[in-house]
């Protein structure tokens, strides 16, 4: 069946209706602080905590909730409904993805997930490889993501995050025990129609004193996936392991010193399965392999509050991120060889990332003003690894990246009304070739980069607020950038691309990002204790000094001279809108997410290949509480888009989602949590523009986990 071809614009005038209908109620006064629907979720990534409709920032957290009712398999599921974010690269292989926020990062172009800061428990998680996703960790080992978009994040989590951040965060044994109890045993299954996959998991969490204690163990399974047209995804196959060990132990005076000691892992096994993970026309051109796939982190976390000092509240975290990627018994192995062919080689390919970071937050509140400021210290060191059976990969050079960043940010909020936050961060940076890197005429390379933001918002009174921010920062070259070469190609009889050597010589790439927007908040619209809250972000970000690989001239045979493997191009711009809308009452609430992101590459004038298209998400759900039911339905409307490449060009499509939830509170079955969905209800067959394969076909879910406490 064919996607219908509804305009986005079409649905997002009705939904902009609808919700100008909404906020032109009747006016209450707001009667209590924060709300649980999207935007009164606290945000933890941003500073010192405080919901998402009061943070001058465009920020959205994913809860458990809405994890459970979703059942995300990959990136892509999991921000469905997020404004400005999306996954690019494969549709159903997990491995095979990575992120994009308003229109920066693909799985496709060296360096892009540089450009987006993505942590683990606050571990520093990155992996990048040719046609390789960037996170490869079991989904159903968190209980929140949070997502902050735009540069400003650059001040308290490095310098170069162009996108923006992307933190992930764990479960803890708490979020299993109920108050008055000590342990919990859960159990959970699931199975998903498209692939005929299975699902299970078991979480013990335990309490002991001040100490508590979590072990989750999981295992996914599934067969290939299929499109609307059941046309199957090549290698979207898989078999997964994952596991989590977390340990918290509170001491001190009124518990206020902690430590957290954090170990997760996931494994996937793919045999026989195609070695361009993200999909597209490459599947077939590279054949088949065996690949192994190991991510690893571990964090250990120590917190000191320091109840009677207000100058102190100290966080110290010590963490190592390791990403292995094997693979082995190429079908095209005959046509390994030194050079380009080696990626026909087996080879072992990884990323092991070690970071130390300590921060302090010192409160400093003095009469109608609250303020904060935050500094602190981040050391890390990246080393990436790349063998193969015919040596060193040329295009994949080994190396040591080393940085040391400073940073401090302030929030200043002067009688609950205005908010002010200024934040700098300075980063060193110290990179060294590997021992081929460095024979191919690679050399040590030192940087530094700089970011400094302002933030501000104003509360005009309980219902309207204005924010806005300007903000800058410096991504330093990676690697690859700095240490890939390559020999000359044949282009035809007599000729050849000139070779290419090592790239020192790169700027730093640029961005500079002003927001503007306003937040909208009313209860009673309808009902008592039913609420409204919508934020609106609009952005515009100039990225100079862009890294890109250099073109290779055409040359007889025998002609000297080389080019750099990557140089820096002309500017781009990218600017847009998202907004953000929540409503909630006792029998029924509604969600609406609606981006549009735009650019243009200042040399051509065409529009970047990253650029996702203009969408609208809604989500209606009815709330049957005497039945412990919810019953929702998802839309998603997508515009055709047009950008440089007629790779990430696509046409305009809407697809429907349903979804239903029973978590029975009393009786034998109180514990029982059931999450039944049905995605893509129509079984439409269409491409999101930044994926390279269609989407996954209609596919029912069904999770089933039953908890037992004492």
């Amino acid at each position: 069946m064919n996607a219908r071809m509804s305009s986005a614009p079409k649905g997002r005038l009705l939904l902009t209706v609808a919700i100008i209908a909404l906020a032109s109620g009747p006016a209450k006064a707001q009667e209590s602080d924060g709300f649980f629907t999207l935007l009164g979720r606290i945000i933890l990534g941003a500073g010192t905590a405080k919901v998402a409709l009061d943070t001058p920032q465009a920020v959205t957290v994913i809860e458990q909730d809405d994890l459970d009712r979703d059942q995300p398999a990959n990136i892509g599921d999991l921000f469905k409904a997020v404004p400005g974010v999306q996954s690019a690269g494969a549709s159903a292989r997990a491995d095979g993805q990575a992120f994009n926020i308003r229109g920066i990062g693909n799985t496709e172009q060296t360096a892009s997930e540089a450009r987006i800061i993505v942590t683990v428990d606050g571990a520093p998680s990155f992996f990048e490889q040719y046609r390789m996703g960037s996170f490869f960790s079991d989904i159903e080992l968190y209980k929140r993501v949070e997502v902050l978009r735009g540069p400003a994040s650059s001040t308290l989590y490095g310098s170069g995050a162009i996108g923006g951040v992307v933190n992930f965060t764990t479960k803890d044994a708490s979020d299993f025990i109920p108050e008055g109890q000590t342990t919990a045993l859960r159990f959970k299954a699931g199975y998903d129609s498209n692939g005929k996959g299975g699902r299970s998991g078991v979480i013990f969490a335990k309490k002991v004193g001040n100490a508590e204690y979590l072990g989750a163990l999981n295992y996914g399974t599934t067969n290939n996936q299929k499109d609307g047209s059941g046309v199957e995804f090549a290698g979207s196959a898989s078999d997964r392991m994952s596991g989590l060990v977390k340990g918290k132990w509170s001491f001190g005076e009124n518990d206020d010193q902690s430590l957290t000691l954090s170990l997760s892992r996931t494994d996937t096994t793919l045999d026989d399965t195609v070695v361009a993970r993200t999909g597209g026309s490459a599947v077939a051109f590279f054949g088949t392999a065996d690949v192994d796939i190991v991510d690893d982190t571990v964090a250990l976390t120590y917190r000191n509050a320091f109840s009677a000092n207000p100058l102190l509240d100290m966080t110290v975290q010590l963490s190592r991120s390791n990403k292995d990627v094997s693979k082995r018994d190429f079908s095209l192995a005959s046509s390994c060889a030194a050079g380009q062919s080696s990626v026909l080689c087996d080879g072992d390919f990884g990323y092991r990332t070690t970071t130390l970071k300590v921060e302090n937050t010192a409160d400093l509140s003095r009469g109608s003003w609250d303020s904060f400021v935050t500094v602190g210290v981040q050391m890390s060191e990246m080393e990436r690894s790349a063998t193969s059976r015919v040596g060193a990969l040329a295009f994949h050079p080994e190396g040591t990246d080393r940085k040391t960043g400073v940073y401090a940010q302030g929030e200043f909020t002067w009688n609950d009304r205005l908010t002010l936050t200024p934040g700098i961060r300075v980063d060193f940076g110290d990179q060294t070739a590997g021992a081929a890197a460095l024979a191919a005429g690679g050399s040590a390379q030192t940087d530094t980069a700089v970011s400094p933001k302002l933030a501000a918002m104003y509360k005009i009174n309980e219902t309207w607020a204005v924010f806005g921010s300007i903000a800058r920062t410096e991504r330093m070259p990676t690697l690859d950038e700095l240490y890939s070469t390559e020999g000359a190609a044949v282009r035809g009889p007599g000729l050849i691309a000139v070779p290419r050597s090592a790239s020192l010589n790169l700027e730093k790439e640029e961005a500079e990002n002003i927001e503007l927007g306003f937040t909208f908040q009313r209860e009673g619209l309808f009902s008592d204790g039913d609420s409204l809250q919508l934020k609106a972000t609009a952005f515009h970000n100039d990225v100079t000094n862009m890294i890109a690989t250099t073109v290779r001239p055409i040359v007889p045979v025998g002609t000297p001279g080389s080019v750099p493997y990557y140089s820096n191009i002309n500017a781009a711009k990218l600017w847009g809108a998202e907004l953000e809308a929540s409503y909630d009452a006792e029998r029924w609430y509604g969600q609406l997410a609606y981006s549009n992101v735009r650019s243009k590459d200042r040399s051509t004038g065409l529009t970047l290949a990253d650029t996702p298209a203009e969408n609208v998400v809604l989500t209606l759900a009815a709330k049957l509480p005497d039945q412990n039911l919810t019953l929702g339905w998802r839309a998603s409307y997508y515009d055709k888009i047009t950008t440089a490449s007629a790779t990430t060009s696509g046409k305009a499509y809407d697809t429907h989602d349903l979804f239903v939830t029973w978590r029975p509170q009393d009786g034998a079955l109180a514990g029982l949590e059931v999450n039944f969905g049905i995605d893509n209800v129509f079984d439409a067959t269409y491409r999101n523009n930044l994926a390279q394969d269609n989407a996954v076909g209609r596919n029912a879910k069904l999770t089933l986990a039953k908890a037992y406490t004492w």
